[in-house]
Protein backbone atom coordinates (compact mmCIF):
# COMPACT_ATOMS: atom_id res chain seq x y z
CA UNK A 1 0.00 0.00 0.00
CA UNK A 2 1.37 3.51 -1.05
CA UNK A 3 2.07 5.93 1.91
CA UNK A 4 3.99 3.54 4.26
CA UNK A 5 6.02 4.69 6.70
CA UNK A 6 4.12 8.59 5.92
CA UNK A 7 2.43 10.26 8.72
CA UNK A 8 -1.25 11.91 7.62
CA UNK A 9 -3.83 13.38 9.33
CA UNK A 10 -6.98 11.46 10.24
CA UNK A 11 -8.88 13.11 7.64
CA UNK A 12 -6.46 13.18 5.25
CA UNK A 13 -5.85 8.95 5.92
CA UNK A 14 -8.70 8.18 4.78
CA UNK A 15 -9.50 10.63 1.66
CA UNK A 16 -5.88 8.79 0.85
CA UNK A 17 -6.89 5.58 1.95
CA UNK A 18 -10.42 6.32 -0.34
CA UNK A 19 -7.85 6.91 -3.18
CA UNK A 20 -5.99 4.23 -3.43
CA UNK A 21 -9.08 1.69 -3.13
CA UNK A 22 -10.61 3.75 -5.69
CA UNK A 23 -7.31 2.97 -8.17
CA UNK A 24 -7.40 -0.81 -6.73
CA UNK A 25 -10.69 -1.96 -6.79
CA UNK A 26 -12.44 0.31 -9.08
CA UNK A 27 -15.21 1.72 -6.79
CA UNK A 28 -15.96 5.70 -7.37
CA UNK A 29 -14.76 8.30 -5.35
CA UNK A 30 -18.42 9.47 -4.56
CA UNK A 31 -19.17 5.67 -3.33
CA UNK A 32 -16.20 5.50 -0.55
CA UNK A 33 -17.10 9.01 0.23
CA UNK A 34 -20.43 8.21 0.91
CA UNK A 35 -19.46 5.17 2.96
CA UNK A 36 -17.09 7.09 5.37
CA UNK A 37 -19.65 10.54 5.59
CA UNK A 38 -23.40 10.01 5.43
CA UNK A 39 -23.41 6.73 7.53
CA UNK A 40 -22.10 8.98 10.41
CA UNK A 41 -24.80 12.04 9.28
CA UNK A 42 -27.41 9.11 10.46
CA UNK A 43 -26.04 8.29 13.63
CA UNK A 44 -25.89 12.02 14.38
CA UNK A 45 -29.33 12.84 13.26
CA UNK A 46 -30.65 10.03 15.74
CA UNK A 47 -28.36 11.64 18.41
CA UNK A 48 -29.54 14.98 17.92
CA UNK A 49 -33.05 13.89 17.63
CA UNK A 50 -33.24 12.28 21.24
CA UNK A 51 -31.01 14.75 23.26
CA UNK A 52 -33.41 17.24 21.61
CA UNK A 53 -36.56 15.11 22.73
CA UNK A 54 -34.88 14.68 26.49
CA UNK A 55 -34.41 18.05 26.88
CA UNK A 56 -38.25 19.07 25.76
CA UNK A 57 -39.60 16.18 28.21
CA UNK A 58 -37.78 17.58 31.04
CA UNK A 59 -39.10 20.74 30.34
CA UNK A 60 -42.75 19.33 30.15
CA UNK A 61 -46.23 20.46 28.62
CA UNK A 62 -46.99 23.71 27.82
CA UNK A 63 -43.76 24.86 26.78
CA UNK A 64 -43.01 26.62 23.83
CA UNK A 65 -39.41 26.68 21.90
CA UNK A 66 -37.31 27.07 19.22
CA UNK A 67 -33.93 26.12 17.78
CA UNK A 68 -32.30 28.82 19.66
CA UNK A 69 -33.15 26.81 23.19
CA UNK A 70 -31.00 24.18 22.31
CA UNK A 71 -27.42 26.02 20.52
CA UNK A 72 -25.39 23.90 23.17
CA UNK A 73 -26.89 20.55 21.28
CA UNK A 74 -25.47 21.25 17.93
CA UNK A 75 -25.84 23.03 14.80
CA UNK A 76 -28.40 25.38 14.37
CA UNK A 77 -29.20 23.39 10.96
CA UNK A 78 -29.29 20.11 13.02
CA UNK A 79 -31.50 21.65 15.64
CA UNK A 80 -33.92 22.42 13.17
CA UNK A 81 -34.13 19.09 11.24
CA UNK A 82 -34.68 17.64 14.60
CA UNK A 83 -37.12 20.07 15.53
CA UNK A 84 -38.90 19.71 11.78
CA UNK A 85 -38.73 16.01 11.92
CA UNK A 86 -40.29 15.53 15.79
CA UNK A 87 -43.17 17.74 14.30
CA UNK A 88 -44.15 15.44 11.38
CA UNK A 89 -44.14 12.69 13.52
CA UNK A 90 -46.99 15.18 15.86
CA UNK A 91 -44.28 14.24 19.17
CA UNK A 92 -44.37 18.09 18.86
CA UNK A 93 -46.33 20.73 17.34
CA UNK A 94 -45.58 23.73 15.23
CA UNK A 95 -47.23 27.03 16.61
CA UNK A 96 -45.68 29.48 14.21
CA UNK A 97 -42.62 29.62 11.89
CA UNK A 98 -39.70 28.27 13.71
CA UNK A 99 -41.65 27.62 17.19
CA UNK A 100 -43.15 25.10 18.70
CA UNK A 101 -44.51 23.71 21.72
CA UNK A 102 -45.19 20.41 23.97
CA UNK A 103 -49.21 21.02 24.37
CA UNK A 104 -51.09 20.50 27.33
CA UNK A 105 -53.82 17.86 27.23
CA UNK A 106 -57.05 17.73 28.89
CA UNK A 107 -59.82 14.79 29.04
CA UNK A 108 -62.56 15.73 26.57
CA UNK A 109 -61.22 18.94 25.21
CA UNK A 110 -57.57 17.50 23.34
CA UNK A 111 -55.04 19.70 23.07
CA UNK A 112 -54.92 23.16 24.82
CA UNK A 113 -53.52 26.92 22.65
CA UNK A 114 -50.39 27.66 23.72
CA UNK A 115 -49.99 30.54 26.43
CA UNK A 116 -49.18 34.19 25.19
CA UNK A 117 -46.48 34.04 27.60
CA UNK A 118 -44.85 31.13 26.97
CA UNK A 119 -44.98 32.48 23.19
CA UNK A 120 -43.42 35.42 24.08
CA UNK A 121 -40.73 34.38 26.19
CA UNK A 122 -39.65 31.69 23.57
CA UNK A 123 -39.65 34.61 20.55
CA UNK A 124 -37.38 36.61 23.23
CA UNK A 125 -35.04 33.75 24.21
CA UNK A 126 -34.44 33.18 20.25
CA UNK A 127 -34.22 37.02 18.94
CA UNK A 128 -32.20 38.23 22.29
CA UNK A 129 -34.67 41.26 22.24
CA UNK A 130 -36.94 42.92 24.82
CA UNK A 131 -40.58 43.02 24.77
CA UNK A 132 -42.61 45.31 26.82
CA UNK A 133 -46.46 43.97 27.32
CA UNK A 134 -48.75 47.63 25.33
CA UNK A 135 -52.10 48.93 25.25
CA UNK A 136 -55.01 47.18 26.12
CA UNK A 137 -53.12 44.21 27.19
CA UNK A 138 -51.22 45.65 29.87
CA UNK A 139 -53.88 47.58 31.55
CA UNK A 140 -55.65 44.09 31.52
CA UNK A 141 -52.85 42.79 33.24
CA UNK A 142 -52.97 45.50 36.03
CA UNK A 143 -56.76 45.23 36.71
CA UNK A 144 -57.75 48.51 35.00
CA UNK A 145 -59.70 46.81 32.63
CA UNK A 146 -61.80 44.10 31.98
CA UNK A 147 -61.06 43.90 27.91
CA UNK A 148 -59.77 41.05 27.12
CA UNK A 149 -58.16 42.22 23.97
CA UNK A 150 -58.22 40.08 20.83
CA UNK A 151 -54.38 40.60 20.16
CA UNK A 152 -51.84 41.04 22.63
CA UNK A 153 -49.89 43.60 21.70
CA UNK A 154 -46.15 43.91 23.19
CA UNK A 155 -43.38 46.66 22.17
CA UNK A 156 -39.95 45.03 21.08
CA UNK A 157 -36.63 46.28 20.14
CA UNK A 158 -36.68 43.62 18.08
CA UNK A 159 -38.45 43.41 14.31
CA UNK A 160 -41.80 43.88 13.70
CA UNK A 161 -43.98 40.95 13.49
CA UNK A 162 -47.81 38.46 13.82
CA UNK A 163 -48.08 35.74 15.40
CA UNK A 164 -51.38 33.97 15.26
CA UNK A 165 -52.40 30.53 16.58
CA UNK A 166 -56.16 29.63 15.70
CA UNK A 167 -57.92 32.29 17.10
CA UNK A 168 -55.20 34.13 18.99
CA UNK A 169 -53.14 36.75 17.96
CA UNK A 170 -50.31 37.96 19.55
CA UNK A 171 -48.42 41.69 17.25
CA UNK A 172 -45.02 42.73 18.10
CA UNK A 173 -43.96 46.13 17.37
CA UNK A 174 -40.95 47.43 16.94
CA UNK A 175 -40.50 50.57 19.27
CA UNK A 176 -37.56 53.70 19.60
CA UNK A 177 -35.04 52.95 22.30
CA UNK A 178 -36.77 55.60 24.54
CA UNK A 179 -39.98 53.74 24.66
CA UNK A 180 -38.29 50.53 25.93
CA UNK A 181 -35.67 51.96 28.40
CA UNK A 182 -37.41 50.77 31.09
CA UNK A 183 -38.58 47.22 29.16
CA UNK A 184 -39.05 44.34 31.60
CA UNK A 185 -40.00 46.23 34.38
CA UNK A 186 -43.77 46.74 36.62
CA UNK A 187 -43.04 50.44 35.08
CA UNK A 188 -42.78 49.91 32.15
CA UNK A 189 -46.36 48.11 32.24
CA UNK A 190 -47.71 51.07 34.12
CA UNK A 191 -46.51 53.72 31.80
CA UNK A 192 -48.18 51.69 28.72
CA UNK A 193 -51.24 51.01 30.34
CA UNK A 194 -51.98 54.22 31.61
CA UNK A 195 -51.52 56.02 28.22
CA UNK A 196 -53.48 53.70 26.13
CA UNK A 197 -56.44 54.51 29.06
CA UNK A 198 -55.45 58.18 28.12
CA UNK A 199 -55.25 61.00 30.49
CA UNK A 200 -59.45 62.06 31.03
CA UNK A 201 -60.09 58.26 31.52
CA UNK A 202 -57.51 57.80 34.51
CA UNK A 203 -59.04 59.13 38.04
CA UNK A 204 -59.12 57.92 41.66
CA UNK A 205 -59.95 54.46 40.93
CA UNK A 206 -56.94 53.78 38.90
CA UNK A 207 -54.82 55.05 41.76
CA UNK A 208 -56.16 52.80 44.08
CA UNK A 209 -56.47 50.15 42.14
CA UNK A 210 -52.71 50.32 41.33
CA UNK A 211 -52.27 50.73 45.03
CA UNK A 212 -53.63 47.73 45.75
CA UNK A 213 -51.74 45.31 42.90
CA UNK A 214 -48.45 46.75 43.25
CA UNK A 215 -45.62 45.65 45.74
CA UNK A 216 -43.96 48.57 48.01
CA UNK A 217 -40.91 47.29 45.75
CA UNK A 218 -42.99 47.70 42.78
CA UNK A 219 -43.39 51.68 43.75
CA UNK A 220 -40.50 52.32 44.29
CA UNK A 221 -39.32 51.02 40.94
CA UNK A 222 -41.77 53.44 40.11
CA UNK A 223 -40.16 56.24 41.55
CA UNK A 224 -36.76 55.30 40.34
CA UNK A 225 -38.30 55.14 36.52
CA UNK A 226 -40.55 58.56 36.12
CA UNK A 227 -38.40 60.24 33.80
CA UNK A 228 -39.03 57.69 31.10
CA UNK A 229 -43.37 58.51 31.17
CA UNK A 230 -44.91 61.50 29.85
CA UNK A 231 -44.88 64.66 32.49
CA UNK A 232 -48.98 63.66 33.20
CA UNK A 233 -48.53 59.24 34.00
CA UNK A 234 -45.73 60.48 36.06
CA UNK A 235 -47.87 62.48 38.18
CA UNK A 236 -49.88 59.14 38.47
CA UNK A 237 -47.40 57.20 39.16
CA UNK A 238 -45.90 59.48 42.19
CA UNK A 239 -49.57 59.23 43.54
CA UNK A 240 -49.68 55.63 43.21
CA UNK A 241 -46.42 55.64 45.12
CA UNK A 242 -47.18 57.85 47.77
CA UNK A 243 -48.80 56.17 51.45
CA UNK A 244 -51.87 55.97 50.98
CA UNK A 245 -54.38 58.38 52.93
CA UNK A 246 -58.24 59.17 53.70
CA UNK A 247 -60.93 56.85 53.64
CA UNK A 248 -60.76 56.39 49.92
CA UNK A 249 -56.89 55.64 50.08
CA UNK A 250 -56.63 58.77 47.65
CA UNK A 251 -54.02 61.62 48.25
Amino acid sequence: MPFAGMELPAFSLHLSIAVWMTRRDGFTFETIMHHFCFKNMGKHAQSADSRVLDRIKRHGTGWVFSAADFRDLGSLTAIRLALMRHARKSVIRKVSRGLYDLPRQLPRIGSLPPSPNEIVQAVQARNRSRVQPSGAHAANLLGLSDQVPVRAVFLTDGCSRTIQFGKQKILFKHATTRRMAVAGRVSGTVIQALRWLGRQHVGASTVATLRRRLSDGDKKQLLQDLRFAPAWVADIMRQVAQPATGRNGVC
